[in-house]
């Protein structure tokens, strides 16, 4: 087991990555004590997972656990989903000293997050990732929260976990394009921060496909040490931490656009990196050997480089309520180099729009 901690003071936690933690009962009486225990998760993973993080928790310490099985999609990460995971909690009587559980994705796990957040004004939650999209990005940082018609994770809280299990041998039942999608947020670290690793990744992407445990692992690991890094120093998004929304501006108008049912997360993301790649070219801080190489990877992974079936304007209209703009401007993070991101006000306006007719409608 590898274990990194975010150092936020008081309120710093583990991450904790290795095969088969999610049976580990040794893992979960520290962090949870003699609590009750709400478990979040959805359709598809309850089946796979649910009875193992339970009999875990029963050999650890008897303790009453209250299960919520929600519907699986983004089109459910909505206030009519907090508000059912809200009727339960209340339902049990679960008190102030109880603790969620998020097993899942990242939706599942923003929606518990979220709901812990504001259940009582806070009860303690635990992420138990089980897809690379979560276990390398959303179940890190405290970021939660649901979408709105009118964009993307609108609705939210910073609400950090106690603590974060990842237990890799979950991936062993991600489809495949689940498994392309995650890789996007970790090509997103990469680009922001490490040149080297991108270049592991180039060196590697076949291996990552196949799932080879080690290079999963320390994809994984980087992935987390970057993230828990920028974190540790931003917590609430005020300055570097926005840097980890590279390509997500982009993504964001994709999936708000397409109503969250047609791309997954991770695919809009790979989709933005790219964009966010061209804008930088388009404003001379790039050149063209370094946007071939970013299509490439993410070519090689599977995942989409364009959004043809989303005009341009519309895309355009909907980045206008991101959370990054400030003063009516928008503020994108765009590349300096590989493994060097910056986030930016002062782009030149032809940039954006050149931006916009290469990759939409």
């Amino acid at each position: 087991m590898q274990k990194l901690t975010v150092e936020l003071g008081a309120r710093s936690y583990p991450i904790l990555i290795g095969e088969g933690l999610l049976a580990q009962p040794s893992l979960v009486t520290p962090l949870i004590g003699e609590r009750d225990v709400a478990i979040i998760t959805n359709t598809v993973v309850a089946p796979l997972y649910l009875d193992a993080l339970r009999e875990a928790m029963d050999r650890a310490l008897p303790r009453r656990v209250v299960e919520i099985v929600l519907p699986d999609g983004e089109v459910h990460k909505t206030l009519d989903s907090i508000s059912r995971i809200l009727d339960v909690l209340v339902t049990n009587r679960l008190g102030r000293d109880a603790t969620v559980v998020a097993l899942g994705g990242g939706v599942v796990g923003d929606m518990a997050g979220f709901a812990a957040a504001c259940y009582q004004r806070g009860v303690e939650f635990v992420q138990v990732p089980t897809t690379v999209l979560a276990q390398v990005d959303s179940s890190v940082g405290g970021k939660t929260g649901v979408n709105h018609a009118g964009g993307k994770n609108l609705i939210g809280a910073f609400h950090q976990p106690r603590a974060v299990i990842t237990d890799t041998r979950t991936l062993r039942t991600l489809p495949d394009r689940e498994l392309r999608a995650g890789l996007a947020e970790v090509v997103k670290c990469s680009l922001i921060c490490d040149a080297g690793f991108f270049g592991w990744l180039e060196q590697n992407t076949s291996r990552l496909l196949d799932r080879d445990p080690e290079a999963l692992a320390h994809a994984i690991h980087r992935s987390c040490e970057i993230k828990a890094e920028i974190v540790g120093r931003d917590e609430r998004e005020q300055g570097d931490r926005a840097l980890l929304n590279l390509g997500h501006t982009f993504a964001h108008a994709i999936e708000t656009a397409t109503g969250y049912t047609d791309w997954l997360h991770g695919e809009a993301v790979g989709a933005g990196l790219l964009m966010a790649a061209t804008m930088s070219q388009h404003a001379g801080w790039i050149g063209t050997d370094d946007v071939t190489r970013v299509a490439a990877l993410l070519q090689r992974i599977g995942l989409p480089i364009a959004a043809r079936e989303i005009s341009g304007a519309t895309a355009l209209d909907l980045m206008r309520i991101d959370k990054k703009v400030k003063a009516g401007r928008m503020r994108f993070v765009l590349l300096k180099a590989i493994g060097q991101a910056v986030i930016a006000a002062d782009y030149p306006e032809p940039a954006l729009a050149a931006t916009l007719e290469t990759h939409f409608a």
